[in-house]
């Protein structure tokens, strides 16, 4: 694991908040991006709009709760994978979410039937309704 790839998103938190609230700021991505964002969104030190995972895992989860800044605990948090995904099996990501249940309160998990390491209309659907609802609620 390369932490640089976290300290670098969270200068780009930064630079977004000079415009835009940190409330209001997603962050996310798709596989070790989503990693990145996983562990970028949760080691965040201001509150979150939402973080978005997609087929990814927790990584240093030995790390956590500890790892975890309170600031982001009830952040919006969505994981989606693939079930047929042999890149970063679906099983990591259930555990993946299972470990962030287990500390984060606002966390769900979508699963794909036949979806491999992609992405599909449906999950994209997911994201966009996820993304939407907590937008507004953060209005």
């Amino acid at each position: 694991w390369d932490n640089e790839k976290c300290i670098h998103v969270h200068q780009l938190i930064s630079e977004e908040e000079k415009s835009v609230p940190s409330d209001k700021i997603f962050v996310g991505g798709f596989s070790q991006g989503g990693a990145v964002a996983l562990y970028a969104g949760l080691t965040y030190n201001k509150r979150l709009g939402g973080i978005v995972g997609l087929s990814c895992y927790l990584p240093l989860h030995t790390e956590y709760p500890t790892a975890a800044t309170p600031q982001n605990s009830s952040t919006p948090l969505i994981m989606c994978h693939g079930k047929a995904d042999v890149v970063v099996d679906f099983r990591f990501g259930q555990m993946s979410y299972q470990k962030i249940k287990e500390f984060h309160s606002e966390v769900e998990m979508k699963s794909y039937d036949n979806m491999g390491h992609t992405s599909c209309p449906r999950e994209l659907m997911d994201v966009k309704n996820f993304i939407s609802k907590h937008l507004a609620d953060s209005s």
